[in-house]
Order: C-alpha cells, then structure tokens, then sequence
C-alpha cells in the first residue's frame, strides 16, 4: 500500500476521478445494473485514481460480505484491470454527486451538490442502471432538495431508475460496520438482479 505525506496527499486537491462505467452492449443495450453514487473523491481516492480507495474506506469490504462482488478488492493502492473488469462483469458502475476531490465532504458547497445531482440525473438517463444507489443521506437531501428522505428505497425513481440511499461507507460515518453497510448495500443490488431475490 502506498503512503502518501500530507502535501502529497493535497497536491491532488480538485482532481477528478473518472467513473467507472461499462461500455454499452452491442445492441446498445445497457449492462450497468446497479450504479453506487459517492458524495465526491476523496484525496486518497484522487492519487490512486480509484473510487472508494482510502484504507479506512469500508466499501469493498462490505460489497465482498454482501456477496455482491466474489473477490477482495484492496483498492488502496489502486485498482488494476482485473479488479475493475470484475465490478463491470457484475454489472456495478461508480460515480460521484460532486466531480472535484477535496479532504473532506463538506468541503462541498450545496450548490455544487445540487448541480452534480443534475449531472446524475443526465447519466442516469444516458446509462440506464436498473437501480442507483446514492452513498450519503445528507448529501441525497442536499442535492436533490429531500430534506425529509431517509435511507433505503426511495418513492420516487432517478432518471427512470429505482433510487436507494444507503450509508456512507467513509471510516469518518463511524455509526456504521462492515457487516451494516453490506446489509445496506445488499438491497439495492438485489433489486438491480446483481444479487438473487
């Protein structure tokens, strides 16, 4: 695993990561069934150019209890292609509400999480995943203007696609275990079909 000093770590400050997204099929059907919506990257995430990537990041670890991937992923030294052709080959995308990477979410402005939820619902529509599950109840209110909403799923859909808010999976949202967020995160992708009903 790679360390990275604080001024390293900074250098990656407003940096993008790309989403992580299958190609669409050959008859321009879509293979993206569940999509996982972070808040935005972190700077851990930035360096390695790997969502979710930091150590103490919980994600993988509870898509593997959850069974909804089959293998370790240790992303923190970041993701190679097998690891990524693996969450593609079961039908996961990743993206973000908010492009830019910065140390913390609520670095964010409510503003910018407003405008990346418009920017999801534009991808959304142009992907196509069964369901997308957005990591971040706070972030979900904020974006999308649901001060009310509560995690789980949601009554309303997201360009044409189930919607489910589940936990942040950040080590910093310390209320939650790998065993929860991977009871979380296995309701969503039994709806999207990655996991058997």
């Amino acid at each position: 695993m790679p360390r990275f000093s604080k001024a390293e770590l900074q250098a990656f400050r407003d940096a993008v990561v790309p989403d992580l997204l299958p190609p669409p099929g050959p008859n321009g059907d879509s293979p993206l069934r569940l999509l996982f919506v972070g808040i935005n990257p972190g700077l851990w995430t930035a360096a390695t150019q790997t969502h979710f990537a930091h150590p103490v990041n919980r994600f993988y670890p509870a898509l593997l209890r959850a069974g909804i991937i089959e293998r370790r992923i240790d992303p923190a030294a970041g993701m190679d292609d097998d690891d990524r052709r693996h969450l593609l080959e079961r039908g996961l995308g990743i993206t973000n509400l908010a492009r830019r990477a910065t140390a913390r979410a609520d670095e964010l402005s409510d503003a910018e999480l407003r405008e990346g939820g418009e920017a999801l619902v534009a991808l959304v529509e142009r992907t196509r995943p069964r369901v997308v599950a957005v990591a971040g109840i706070t972030a979900f209110r904020t974006a999308f203007g649901r001060r009310r909403a509560v995690l789980g799923r949601q009554d309303e859909t997201l360009g044409g696609a189930e919607l489910w808010v589940v936990p942040n999976p950040s080590g910093l949202n310390a209320h939650e275990t790998v065993d929860s967020l991977a009871t979380a995160y296995a309701a969503p992708a039994r709806a999207a079909g990655v996991l058997p009903g």
